[in-house]
């Protein structure tokens, strides 16, 4: 995976819009040209050129002119060297009129691409109009929005026959795609949004930030996926220099009141105009670098740019920088404070002026910043107080914003601490809980976590801090042990009265009740649990309320609402704080989209949670390895599948989603054609789900052992398992299985239309295929073939995917799901023998159904089989 590191050329995307603009005003019969308009950076010269490349390429004779500040000094400066020889100037009507007579005087069509029109010179613009005007020429130009332009400027840009094009900044998918281009791969949604939001959308900003992120290292890819590394894009000398220019151009009676608002924003407009007059306030306005916003009565500023920002505080001497940071904390106190954001600011424009502020002022700051779930902020002014004014309290909050940050070694240092100087029941169970979520979540020491817990409980004689560490332990259980036992003791959570322990609580009690199949009643409490967490009080809550969406996510996929589960996983994602959460919230989406055979999305997804878990959320590593795994194997990269499941032993394992980490395994084996060993594996996974309780999960690998031929040993179980488990989705699964189990095609699209109705493409994609191949031993031709059609049609989302039962479902005749197990043991070089002891069965039945396979294919020996397989890039 290559980056395209050559930013000048980037590919063309997220502009099809304005290219289809192009095409239509190009091809009216009276037009004399486009012009786009745009403000600096956008890409207008990127498209211009593109506009211009198609007119030459379908035969238009070609030039270009560059308009600049230097050569609007001489008159037809830019486009001299477009006038023909020998025409005499010294009559300018006379001579233009020459010109456009010699210019009309050839036989193809003329384009002539001008960048920053805004800048052209007055003669060479009446030239243009004039040629314009005669039909000899047609203009491609571009201008930057907000420039003056000249009278003759104005009047060609008026012109009649011109088409004008807006070009607004990127939105953050088209970046997204941008990036996908330019990078050759699949970008990190994080990493998108940081991008975009230092960006703002503004392609040449974009490229030096990407530019400068490659040199230093910050952003790579681990082989699926690129993203940042902390502290985000650093860009180049060159971004620099531009944004240098950029803010120069307000003149030097503005620098006082850029640094202060680079130093403070959003900064009180009543403030910014102690340093700069209403007029300069909105020069800087109008001219794109400063921004205005109202927030109730308060009208507040700041730059219209973050990397304005960035080269501003880097520039600023510190001396300077300490002065307006000092008056602005006089400032502020002289009005007493008075906004509730206030103490946090004062306190941190002190600190950042003289590295100390007030202890108590550093604490109240530092608990608003935790408030806004600003964890960095929070570490940054608790690292400022001193020794001796250090409480339980200060060290439970420093503590808590390592373990958001993901620093959960030092977290537990910090909270062992502060264990050490409780002085009241409060403080311990403060303590106690703070601890155990970072060593269950954070350090993946789950019997540590659960013997402190428990050491607490025996300790703790206060009933109300009793109650609320046996909901932790169960909260625990629900995750790691055994979900009955866990929700047991969480059986009354919702009527406990402290709000931290009841929304925490609640989230893990949703998870264990989608676990053992009560999808519906897991879904009602964590809608309830979600609505009542956005209604608290931050000063309570311990996590965002996003925390509260992976369990409800997994309630809605094990419903079958595969859609509004994917929905909610991404809305959670919009706006989710911490990696932990996000890290969460990628992998249930991962499993959401595999489950709707989405496998492209899935397998980005995985690979997401995968770059994020290996710093921050081990325990879910495996599993998301193992998903990502998978999703390679079906779309045929074995290479990448079994690379993306080695090396992970020593990472922790959880039996909430174990039964996921028999995934990869299993579907590596099936690419290979060893489905027999395959099932071996996800039975394995299976029994082990039953005996815990997970029914949910159980369900899950019965349904891939039924993909790969094993029908006829989970059709039972899957059916016990719908009278258990919650949801249309449990009971599709089982009619899945036995209509497979009897091979009877009529059930078998019924099963197709059930699961596709639910969003199952995949698998009612190759319940048809399985139809097919009922049809066709039924000898039904006419019928297999409309059955193999309604399977590419649920497959279309599926792309790339080949599974044993979608194998070769554009011929007319497809394979038996052991003809198919044969022929890809065969074509991968094992001789019959070798199939024989592998799949169980005498070597003359080998043979048989390798027969089979070569009439159904239209082959006649190993070598074109060998062929057949890979151009119809099945399993090998």
């Amino acid at each position: 995976m290559g980056a395209r590191r050559d930013s000048a050329r980037w590919p063309l995307v997220g502009r099809e819009s304005e290219l289809g603009g192009f095409q239509s005003a190009w091809a009216r019969l009276r037009c004399s040209g486009v012009v786009i308009h745009g403000a600096a950076g956008v890409g207008k010269s990127r498209l211009a050129e593109e506009f211009f490349a198609e007119v030459v390429r379908d035969g238009w004779q070609g030039a270009r002119a560059t308009a600049s500040a230097a050569a609007a000094g001489v008159p037809l400066g830019a486009i001299a060297h477009l006038i023909p020889r020998g025409v005499d100037l010294s009559d300018p009507a006379q001579g233009f009129a020459h010109i456009v007579k010699l210019m009309g005087a050839g036989e193809r069509q003329r384009v002539v691409l001008v960048n920053d029109l805004h800048l052209l010179d007055a003669a060479s613009a009446v030239l243009l109009r004039q040629m314009l005007d005669a039909r000899v020429l047609r203009l491609v130009g571009t201008v930057r929005s907000g420039s003056p332009l000249s009278e003759a400027v104005g009047d060609l840009c008026d012109l009649g026959g011109l088409s004008s094009i807006e070009l607004e900044a990127l939105d953050r998918d088209r970046i997204a795609a941008v990036l996908r281009a330019a990078l050759d791969g699949e970008v990190g949604r994080h990493t998108v949004q940081e991008l975009f939001v230092a960006s703002a959308g503004n392609l040449l900003y974009l490229r030096e930030l990407v530019a400068g992120a490659l040199a230093s290292g910050a952003l790579s890819s681990d082989g699926e996926i690129w993203e940042l590394s902390e502290g985000g894009p650093s860009g180049t000398p060159k971004l620099t220099e531009l944004i240098s220019a950029r803010l120069v151009s307000a003149g030097p009676e503005a620098r006082a009141a850029l640094e202060l608002i680079a130093l403070c924003e959003p900064l009180a407009l009543a403030d910014a105009k102690a340093v700069a007059s209403a007029d300069l306030v909105t020069k800087l306005e109008d001219g794109g670098l400063v921004q205005l916003a109202h927030d109730g009565h308060r009208a507040t500023i700041a730059l219209a740019h973050p990397l304005y920002g960035e080269v501003l505080r880097a520039a600023t001497p510190m001396l300077r920088r300490r002065a307006l940071l000092l008056n602005q904390v006089h400032r502020a106190e002289s009005h007493g404070g008075r906004r509730h954001d206030d103490p946090l600011r004062i306190a941190t424009w002190r600190l950042a002026a003289t590295g100390t502020a007030d202890p108590q002022q550093l604490i109240r700051a530092a608990s608003l910043a935790r408030h806004a779930h600003d964890y960095d902020h929070v570490i940054l002014l608790l690292q400022a107080l001193p020794a001796d004014q250090q409480t339980t309290a200060t060290r439970l909050l420093f503590g808590e914003a390592q373990y958001e940050l993901g620093n959960f070694g030092r977290a537990e240092t910090v909270l062992e601490d502060a264990g050490a100087h409780t002085t009241n029941e409060a403080e311990s169970l403060a303590v106690v809980m703070e601890r155990t979520q970072n060593l269950f979540w954070g350090l993946g020491m789950a019997e540590e976590a659960l013997r402190i817990n428990k050491e607490a409980e025996s300790t703790i004689a206060d009933p109300i801090a009793h109650s609320v560490l046996a909901i932790n332990r169960g909260a625990m259980l629900v995750f790691s042990g055994d979900p009955l036992d866990g929700l047991e003791l969480l059986e009354d959570v919702e009527k406990m009265p402290d709000i931290r322990a009841r929304v925490y609580g609640m989230a893990l009690k949703v998870v264990g009740l989608g676990s053992v199949g009560r999808a519906a009643d897991a879904v009602s409490l964590g809608e309830r649990a979600y609505r009542e967490h956005m209604s608290a009080d931050s000063d309570v809550v311990l996590h965002h309320p996003t925390a509260q969406l992976p369990g409800l996510v997994e309630g809605y996929s094990a419903l079958g609402q595969l859609t509004h589960a994917r929905l909610l996983a991404e809305q959670g994602l919009e706006v989710a704080v911490d990696t932990r959460t996000r890290t969460s919230l990628l992998y249930v989406l991962a499993m959401a989209e595999w489950m709707s055979g989405n496998l492209g999305e899935a397998r980005r997804s995985f690979a997401e949670a995968c770059s994020l878990a290996r710093d921050r959320n081990t325990w879910l590593l495996r599993s998301a390895s193992s998903g990502l795994a998978a999703c390679s194997a079906i779309l045929g990269d074995i290479s990448s599948a079994e690379s993306a499941i080695s090396g992970l032993e020593g990472y922790p394992q959880v039996a909430h989603i174990a039964a996921d980490e028999y995934l990869g395994r299993a579907w590596i084996l099936g690419a290979s054609g060893k489905t027999a060993e395959a099932r071996k594996v996800l039975h394995e996974g299976a029994r082990a789900a039953q005996a815990a309780g997970r029914l949910t999960s159980e369900a899950k690998l019965l349904t891939e052992i039924a993909r790969l031929g094993g029908a006829e040993e989970c059709a039972d179980r899957l059916t016990a398992l719908a009278d258990l488990c919650d949801g249309p989705l449990a009971s599709a699964r089982a009619h899945f299985a036995v209509a497979l189990t009897q091979s009877e095609p009529v059930q078998l699209l019924a099963a197709a239309n059930e699961l596709e109705g639910l969003g199952a493409h995949l698998v009612a994609a190759e319940a048809c295929g399985a139809a097919a191949v009922a049809w066709q031993q039924r000898g039904n031709p006419r019928q297999a073939a409309t059955a193999i059609d309604q399977a590419k049609r649920y497959a279309g989302p599926s792309s790339g995917a080949h599974t044993p039962m979608l194998t070769f479902t554009d011929t007319a005749t497809p394979l038996t799901p052991r003809e198919h197990e044969v022929a890809v043991l065969a074509a991968s070089g094992s001789d019959s023998k070798a199939i024989a002891k592998t799949l169980g069965l005498s070597v003359r039945t080998v043979n048989n159904h390798l027969q089979h396979a070569y009439t159904k294919l239209g082959v006649t020996n190993r070598q074109q089989l060998t062929e057949t397989m890979q151009r119809h890039r099945t399993f090998q």
